[in-house]
């Protein structure tokens, strides 16, 4: 079978490029490892769309997104920002939107290797499972794919390592890992009435009624360098054996669009290291997010107003990773690009979302504010092969510039840019 573009990944840069591509007349194939579309998203539980500036460019995946989901009843616009999704709807519109723009979308599949001749990927083979298919009884199949044009958008990078691409050396630590929640039987009305009145930094808790409804909210780190309204909970639930002190690292908890009796958390966020390319070690951290998650829950039942009677309904099915492989790309980018907002002739996104690089360790975090800057379109570009395209957390950027980089807004523009200048390439 022949494309013009095959994407591996159906995450938030995958679903991206892929309607762009499909919009934009080019014959599309999308992989996607799991059984749905939308990646941390969906399957991680990474709900809001943090907002990053109004200057955004190549937004119009983004812009679609917002209206089908408040279609659907599943967005709100909080505090000016219209990113505000329920997760579980979300897989279901994801599919639908890509369906409609005639993308070719397999689940369940997983490259297994490539054939290439000196800078060109010149197809690949994919594992996939025909559950429908009786003739092969459930059996995995593998396919054989050839295309002009790649894009990996699998976060990870697991097909730029398995045709061993060159990656940027990561000079700093790995930033920890979360496993995110959902609590669901929350009276919203009774904790947003009180979180308002107990937390009066405006900085860390807001709270809005949109029609009757409340939204809020509310953060709390260890981090010293702040004075966090929460910390006098924190501090109690510690020291009678509630919290073991690192699950108090990080918390951060949002509501959740169409669902007024649950919210979503932001944490736990998990100091261990792990080995991500280990499938026993990532569930080690599944499991340790697990018992975590149980901590945090009687935490909140005993400590937040509205509580009370609150359960633990869903944990993502997929690690929050925030970064780990990077592509040594065209071009690479740095926190000085970013900071001194350099100008590119084909940018590929415009935003000011802060640097924010997560810490295992108390008082290291960052998370500082910027003007706006730009990416170029070289930096998501291989530097190996030249029909090769990164888009997402894995593009070619420095450790603290891929901190500010790695949020999902970004990632849909890199998406959608990838698709128009692969357009203009064919």
């Amino acid at each position: 079978m022949d494309y013009d573009v095959v994407i591996i990944g159906g995450g938030t840069a995958g679903c991206a490029c892929a309607y762009n591509c499909a919009k934009l007349g080019l014959k599309t194939l999308l992989l996607e490892k799991e059984s749905y579309l939308g990646g941390t998203m969906t399957g991680g539980l990474v709900v809001p769309v943090m907002k990053s500036g109004n200057n955004q460019i190549n937004t119009d995946f983004y812009n679609v997104l917002i209206n089908e989901m408040a279609k659907a009843g599943a967005q709100i616009t909080y505090q000016d920002n219209p990113g505000w999704f329920n997760p579980i709807i979300l897989k279901d519109v994801l599919y639908k939107i890509l369906k409609k723009a005639k993308v070719d979308m397999k689940f369940n599949s997983c490259i297994n290797h490539a054939e290439v001749n000196n800078s060109k990927i010149l197809s690949v083979y994919f594992d996939t499972i025909h559950t429908n298919n009786i003739k092969s009884n459930g059996k995995i199949l593998s396919v054989c794919i050839d295309a002009k044009y790649f894009v990996d958008s699998t976060g990870n990078l697991e097909f730029s390592k398995k045709i061993n691409c060159k990656f940027l050396k990561n000079n700093k630590e790995i930033p920890p890992i979360s496993l995110r929640f959902i609590m669901s039987n929350v009276n919203n009305k009774k904790f947003a009435k009180w979180i308002e009145g107990f937390d009066t930094d405006r900085e860390v808790t807001t709270v809005e009624y949109i029609g009757s409804e409340p939204y809020f909210s509310t953060a709390y780190t260890w981090d010293s360098g702040k004075k966090w309204a929460l910390s006098p909970l924190f501090d109690d639930a510690v020291s009678n054996n509630i919290l073991e002190d690192t699950d108090r690292n990080y918390f951060q908890i949002f509501s959740i669009a169409g669902s007024p009796n649950s919210v979503a958390f932001n944490c736990p966020r998990l100091l261990d290291s792990y080995d991500l390319d280990d499938e026993i070690d990532i569930n080690r951290a599944k499991t340790d997010g697990a018992k975590a998650i149980a901590r945090i829950a009687k935490f909140c039942n005993l400590y937040l107003k509205g509580f009370e009677n609150a359960y633990v309904s869903d944990i993502a099915d997929i690690l929050g990773i925030r970064a780990y492989r990077r592509i040594k790309g065209k071009y690479i980018y740095t926190i000085d690009d970013l900071r001194s907002g350099k100008k590119f002739d084909n940018p590929v996104l415009i935003s000011d979302y802060p640097v924010d690089v997560h810490s295992k360790k108390k008082n290291f975090s960052t998370l500082e504010k910027t003007a706006e800057y730009q990416l170029p379109i070289e930096s998501l570009m291989s530097s190996d092969y030249d029909n090769l395209f990164v888009a997402g957390r894995g593009l070619s950027a420095d450790e603290m510039a891929q901190g500010a980089l790695r949020v999902q807004a970004s990632c849909f523009s890199m998406g959608e840019a990838v698709a128009k200048y692969i357009r203009n390439l064919i």
